[in-house]
Parts: C-alpha cells; structure tokens; sequence
C-alpha cells in the first residue's frame, strides 16, 4: 500500500507548515498540497483526490463546513477529518452530517493527528478524546456514531409532522389543533418519536429535526469558529 496522501487545508501558514512537518516524519504518509482558504481546499481536492484532507473550519472565501459538503458530493472516497481549536457541539454535529470522518482538537493533534489519519483513511470514525469523553453519555453522540438517516425512515408521516411541530416549540395542545387530533392522540405519537430515536428531551428532538431538515433554521447558521 503506497503513503497516505494528504491535503492541508487551513488559512495561517505557520499552523500548515506544522502539521507537514509532522506528518512528513511518518513514513506512510505524504502532504499533496495546500489549501489557505476554502475555495482552494475545494479546488484541489477535485485535482489531486487526497485520501484524506485535515480541514480546518474558519476559514476566508469558504469556510470548512461548505468546503467539506462540495468536496464529499464531488469526491465521496475522500475523507475528511476535521482539526479545530474549537468543538462545541453544533461544530461536531453539522460536521459530521456534512460527511467528515473525525474531528480533532488542535491543542492535541501533535499527539493523535498520524493515528488519526491512518483511521481516517480506513473510514474508521475519529475523536479527539476530550470530545469523545463529552459525548459519552450524550443521546446526542448516537448520532455521529451512527447517522440519522436510517432513525428517520423509521417514523411514520404522522409522527414526523408531530416531530415538526415539537421542534417549532408547540405544546402537545397545539399540536393537536393544528394537526386535528386528540392531545392524547399527539401525546402518544411523541412518546413513540421518542422511543425510535432514543431521544427523551425536547432539545435533542429538535436538533435531530434541524440535522434532518424537517425545519428551518430562523436564521442562517453563523461562520463556524476555529
């Protein structure tokens, strides 16, 4: 098997020349090129087809989040694992729904970056350990474990749009009059959106929702911190 090759894709130099410095000491691996923006991390990834792309996520022209949709439509085999000082929860998630392979802290990538690249490129799903710790216990990490697609061919039309509604904030009553039907009615339809997607909280029915497109955001998600 030939070296791993790599596209680095981040907007400062210095933190470029680092991250080739580490991975040209490992012998199975190969940096192909570099990316100071978005546009050109999208741009050389349809030239050269890295096998896997370390993405930043603030960057100019493109930020990585957009980047990463375009290149995984036009390149799927591709992996893409993320490198950020930042990961709150929403950063992981949208990354992870837009197809990235793993997500990475910066303040410990000269540690777990080479293992981690070896992973990626076997398709294996990557954490840095502090986030991995994090989502642990969270409902919400069943999601970057094992998508949602699946979960959301489970519900039935009717426990969808009831779905639809929790996540716009109506009460069980308002449901039911918007619906038509019985507050007993919605109440059991909730209880069974729940069970098939293992989510017992009103906050994470409505990310899944946001995640799933079934609603619109009230507004258009902010540039994404580093």
């Amino acid at each position: 098997m030939g070296k791993i090759s790599v596209l680095l894709a981040d907007d400062h130099a210095l933190v470029r020349q680092g991250l080739k410095a580490l991975l040209t000491a490992e012998p199975d691996m190969e940096v192909v090129g570099e990316a100071k923006n978005g546009q050109e991390a999208v741009a050389l990834a349809r030239k050269i087809h890295p096998e896997v792309i370390l993405m930043d996520l603030a960057m100019p022209m493109m930020n990585g989040l957009t980047a990463t949709t375009q290149i995984l439509k036009a390149s799927p085999q591709t992996k893409v694992l993320v490198l950020s000082s930042y990961s709150d929860d929403k950063c992981v998630h949208d990354m992870f729904q837009a197809g990235a392979t793993g997500f990475l802290m910066k303040a410990t990538a000269s540690n777990e970056l080479a293992q981690a690249v070896r992973d990626a490129r076997r398709g294996n799903r990557v954490l840095s350990s502090s986030i991995a710790r994090r989502f642990q216990n969270k409902r919400f990490g069943e999601f970057i474990e094992h998508g949602n697609a699946q979960k959301t061919s489970e519900l039935t039309p009717r426990e969808i749009e009831v779905l639809k509604q929790i996540a716009e904030g109506l009460s069980n009553r308002e449901i039911g009059e918007a619906l038509k039907i019985s507050i007993k009615t919605v109440e059991k339809h909730r209880q069974q959106v729940m069970n098939k997607l293992d989510i017992h909280e009103v906050a994470g029915l409505t990310r899944f929702a946001l995640a799933n497109n079934l609603v619109k955001r009230e507004a258009p998600a902010p540039v994404l911190g580093r």
